[in-house]
């Protein structure tokens, strides 16, 4: 594959606008950081802050990250590595029911897997909101004191009755006025655990009549007795996640905290949050702003948390990191690259508009790294045996292969040529079409780093099918000699030695669903799954690949680019995945 391609531009990108404004007016130049996340009076004793910009990666640590999550590490981890600045690294973790340790290893060593980090100014930015579950606390009191929160005791159907709707404003909840000293004391009752599960919620007082429904008295706190894989069981009450948000945001300094565009209309309850805690003297300006763009819509996947667990617990695949799924877990395991990655990233740039990327893209940014770095190696996938008639039986001569045609710094490797090799079955017809110049009867190729052969004939199998080509080589063409050009032919094909081969299990993976839009309409996604997305065979590999270790990437030759199975391989005898194809198959 070529690697001459122009080079694209990296896409529009608005926040990278903002950011850019931002340091050139000083906006956040006025910060102070004291090391650690903390209130306004902690920031306020420290140094000025060595972060020209803090952004952060927040996911709850309750499954695995998948190619959406990509585009969104790649844009925080990015601006905070170009604009002089920290990306934190935060489990979003006050839901104490769903998050396992499982999730946030595999979060973790994904994202430095993508070339990211959360080390900076000499320090670690690796934080659990549920830390910050004291702060919390003390602010829901604050505002409760300050008259912009009670304790409210309606029934779930009854606030959802009296939320109102898009066109009817809500109706106040009969305990929306009682004395804040009352709301106080309920609500420690509430953290000391003397009242049950669902009887009584913390709201914040605002506007029942507001258009946004966001801003009808959302809930801010919830009794909820579970065991939290943080704090353990010193919490029976939990913060909601649009309370705990820009808390911790605040807390951190974050600058500018990036989200999809699901959360637009919780902004203004965001900003409300932090100017009343502001205003309490508990945050220091400037607060935190939130910025929303657009989240991943890829054709041929499913992103939907929901889908991905039925797929993985129903066994439409086998497991969480199985190649086929949009897990990065997945895409890792079948050789999609960090580069290819944060290229995509690049490509597809960040707007406001929801629009669908075509899987080709992303395909295109692997094979454009996958190029430019995977050495090459032969492998034949669908094998027939060529026999070279003149060729002395005993013999064996070392041919010589470039490990990568655009680094010849790495060097050539042996390939070692015998009167016997397995070359493709689609290299030889008995009846050859119009424009094939591989092997058929009496015409000459050239066996790559080899010699000029003529085909002399072929026998078949009890089938019909072809089971052994017969040819002569001519002695004088080897390729790096002087006669390699005394003799022209249009067709070059692939080989491996039959007594040097080694035969491996390969997996041929394509796409999972067949469809763009899987499920559309009124079909079960289910059904749009494609049958041929994976092909298991014995293939036979030139010697080189016998000793490939776990995740090392190869093109081979004329079908693409393969990586060695981390989980499957073992020494000595590797699997491989088939990454993708070296062209678009699914182009129509």
């Amino acid at each position: 594959m070529s690697s001459d391609k122009t080079p694209v531009a990296p896409a529009a990108n608005f926040i990278r606008n903002i950011v850019e404004r931002d340091l050139e007016q000083g906006t956040y130049a006025s910060r102070r950081w004291n090391g650690t996340p903390g209130d306004a009076s902690h920031q306020a004793a420290g140094e000025p802050d060595p972060a020209k910009i803090r952004t952060r990666f927040p996911p709850e640590p309750n499954g695995y990250l998948h190619i959406g999550h990509a585009k969104s590490i790649c844009l925080n981890f990015g601006l905070a590595r170009d604009y002089g600045g920290v990306c934190h690294m935060r489990f979003d973790d006050t839901n104490p029911e769903k998050e396992e340790q499982e999730y946030v290893d595999s979060i973790k060593e994904t994202i430095k897997w993508l070339g990211f980090g959360w080390d900076a100014f000499d320090q670690s930015h690796l934080y659990f909101a549920s830390n910050y579950f004291d702060f919390m606390y003390r602010a829901a009191e604050a505002l409760i004191n300050n008259g912009h929160a009670y304790v409210d005791q309606q029934s779930a159907e009854d606030m959802r009755l009296n939320r109102g709707t898009l066109t009817e404003p809500g109706k106040d909840s009969p305990w929306r006025n009682r004395p804040a000293a009352e709301s106080l004391q309920l609500f420690r009752e509430m953290r000391d655990g003397k009242h049950a599960d669902g009887s009584m919620v913390l709201r914040a007082k605002i506007d029942m009549a507001s258009p946004n429904i966001n801003l009808r008295d959302p809930a801010i706190y919830r009794i909820k007795r579970a065991h939290h894989h943080n704090t353990g069981d010193k919490w029976c009450i939990y913060p909601m996640y649009t309370f705990a948000h820009p808390l911790e945001d605040a807390l951190e300094q974050i600058t500018h905290s990036i989200c999809t565009l699901e959360f637009e209309d919780q902004r203004p309850f965001y900003d409300w949050v932090l100017e009343r805690l502001a205003e309490a003297g508990l945050l220091a300006n400037p607060l935190p702003k939130q910025y929303e763009f657009s989240r991943l819509n890829l054709t041929y996947v499913v992103l939907s948390k929901r889908k991905l667990i039925e797929l993985v617990e129903n066994k439409h695949v086998d497991g969480w990191d199985d190649p086929r799924l949009p897990t990065l877990a997945g895409a890792r395991r079948r050789g999609y690259t960090p580069e290819g990655f944060r290229l995509f990233a690049d490509r597809i740039g960040v707007s406001k508009s929801d629009s669908w990327i075509e899987y080709t893209i992303l395909e295109d940014c692997m094979r454009e790294t996958l190029n430019e770095s995977a050495e090459r190696r032969i492998a034949v996938l669908d094998p027939i045996k060529l026999v070279i008639s003149n060729y002395p039986e005993n013999q064996e001569e070392d041919c010589f292969a470039p490990n990568h045609p655009l680094h010849p710094e790495l060097g050539k490797r042996v390939v070692p040529l015998s009167r016997e090799l397995w070359i493709e079955r689609e290299d030889f017809m008995e009846t050859p079409v119009k424009g094939y110049f591989r092997l058929f009867p009496e015409n000459m190729v050239r066996l790559r780093y080899g010699y000029v052969v003529k085909c002399t004939g072929f026998d078949k199998d009890a089938d019909g099918s072809v089971s052994t080509v017969y040819c002569e080589y001519l002695p004088d063409t080897k390729s790096g000699t002087p006669g390699a050009d005394s003799v022209k032919v249009k067709g070059n094909i692939h080989w491996v030695s039959v007594n040097h081969a080694h035969a491996a299990e390969i997996r041929l993976y394509d796409r999972l669903f067949k469809e763009a839009h899987p499920g559309t309409g009124d079909r079960n996604y289910l059904d749009d799954i494609n049958p041929d997305s994976v092909q298991i065979i014995t293939a036979q590999l030139e010697p080189a690949l016998k000793d490939a270790q776990p995740e090392e990437r190869f093109q081979f030759e004329r079908h693409g680019y393969f990586i060695v199975d981390k989980k499957d391989s073992q020494a000595g005898a590797p699997v491989f995945n088939r990454t993708v194809t070296l062209r678009d198959h699914w182009h129509k």
